[in-house]
């Protein structure tokens, strides 16, 4: 059986893992990635909007990795709309790249899950293969933080290189063209920053269970027996 110290440390870790999961699985599901303004050009073009004017021009944008919406200020008041990504938007998109950040995510929950399993394992018993011990530990938290932070890199080369927001902003637009004035990062890419920070902390745990820190010992008082202590 581990020790009370490497229990609860491997306990923490497999909370951590779990954590990570379920901060995955949410990111995911939500479409706030990024949000955005976006300057209607056509529209500020044909009436050549002056600095105060361009408001009536300026919308937003947000999206996620299925889903999303803007609101399109062309002059006449904004429209709101929504739009999916899948079936017919990604066809617009870098298709192998989008797919690829889903994938990456899909594969790090799945080793998060193997990674909250063998923390547990670890927590109850002391495994007799080394690779059902902490070695096999660490060694599904860092694919699991591994595959994340592919995931989020792959995200932020599409916004940036790829121009993903620009696409998507002007996804079936035949009359106006938008450009993109700001974009942030939001909550859901930053919980997955989170979740592979997560596994990186799991990493320091299982290293410090690892440590085998000094017993200290009580000196005992040597008792000396003399011949008087002997005759009473």
């Amino acid at each position: 059986m581990p020790g009370c110290f490497k229990k609860t440390l491997f306990a923490l870790a497999s909370l951590i893992s779990f954590v990570s999961f379920i901060l995955i699985v949410v990111a995911m599901g939500i479409p706030k990635w990024m949000t955005g303004k976006i300057l209607c050009k056509t529209g500020a073009d044909l009436v050549n909007a002056t600095d105060p004017e361009l408001v009536k021009f300026i919308g937003e944008i947000y999206y996620g990795l299925f889903r999303g919406g803007k609101v399109r200020q062309c002059g006449l008041g904004g429209r709101r709309s929504k739009f999916t990504i899948f079936p017919h938007m990604v066809k617009k998109l870098n298709t192998g790249l989008h797919v690829m950040i889903i994938m990456f995510l899909c594969v790090a929950i799945f080793f998060s899950l193997v990674s909250f399993g063998f923390c547990i394992l670890n927590a109850i018993k002391v495994p007799y293969r080394a690779i059902n011990g902490p070695a096999g530990a660490c060694l599904w938290n860092f694919l699991a933080g591994g595959f994340v932070v592919l995931g989020v890199t792959s995200f932020m080369a599409a916004v940036k290189l790829h121009h993903l927001t620009e696409r998507i902003a002007n996804f079936r637009e035949n009359i106006f063209r938008f450009v993109i004035l700001e974009e942030r990062f939001e909550d859901c890419f930053w919980i997955c920053v989170a979740s592979a920070t997560a596994h990186a902390v799991n990493l320091l745990l299982i290293a410090i269970s690892g440590i085998h820190f000094p017993k200290i010992k009580t000196k005992t008082e040597e008792v000396n027996v003399t011949a008087e202590d002997i005759m009473y």
